[in-house]
């Protein structure tokens, strides 16, 4: 199921996965990639319960569901509306009876209407650990990020290696997602944040905070 965790996943291959402490308990972060369009999907564990909390059921239910096998899932969280995000949404929800979050900005976007509205600032528990909500608009007007402990980002496609996520040359949604980034991610979290994106491999605030002012100057 698992192999050494370097945050890269290839479609339709081996989760990867990594234990990490939060508030002391110990919580797996378990990635795999679904889809055709490389959807990354998260399995957040807290060991010591068997609970956990599903990040994009973004395609392949029957793969996600079998990721969740033996788990007692609490939620499902849609970063934000585009439909690679949610393609296998309703069949997982549909399956395992869990309420599913999404902000309400995102709303007419999905099919399925959501049994929670995401809230900045909010959390979603999963056993006795919780996620806190993120709310990051650019991308979609409801992109939110979920951020674990101190330092483990969940980013949807707010944030990836290089740049933020795109906002199809709307200069008012890239101004937006800027300021997402820059008040709420890069001014709030320490360097060593690991962030974990919706699509492709990891990296970290601290490899992608040079290069702020060239993501302004450059714009997209």
């Amino acid at each position: 199921m698992t192999e050494q965790y370097g945050g890269h996943v290839e479609p339709g291959g081996l989760a990867i996965s990594r234990s990490v402490d939060v508030g002391g308990r110990s919580v797996e972060i378990r990635k795999l990639s679904v889809g055709p369009l490389d959807n990354n999907a998260y399995v957040l564990t807290d060991t010591g319960s068997g609970h956990a909390l599903l990040i994009d059921a973004a395609n392949d239910a029957g793969r996600l569901l079998g990721e969740l096998d033996g788990l007692v899932l609490d939620a499902i969280v849609t970063t934000h509306g585009h439909r690679d995000h949610w393609q296998a949404l309703a069949e997982v929800a549909d399956a395992t009876g869990v309420p599913t979050w999404l902000h309400p900005a995102d709303a007419g976007m999905v099919p399925r209407a959501a049994d929670r509205a995401i809230e900045h600032g909010g959390e979603v528990r999963f056993g006795e650990v919780a996620v806190r909500l993120v709310h990051t608009p650019g991308h979609t007007q409801g992109s939110t990020c979920l951020l674990l402990g101190d330092t483990h980002l969940f980013t949807g496609d707010t944030l990836f290696p290089g740049g933020p996520g795109n906002t199809f040359g709307s200069w008012k949604a890239f101004e937006q997602i800027m300021d997402s980034l820059e008040r709420r991610i890069f001014g709030a979290l320490p360097e060593e944040t690991w962030v974990y994106p919706g699509h492709g491999d990891d990296t970290t605030l601290g490899d992608e905070r040079p290069s702020l002012a060239e993501w302004r100057e450059r714009g997209w």
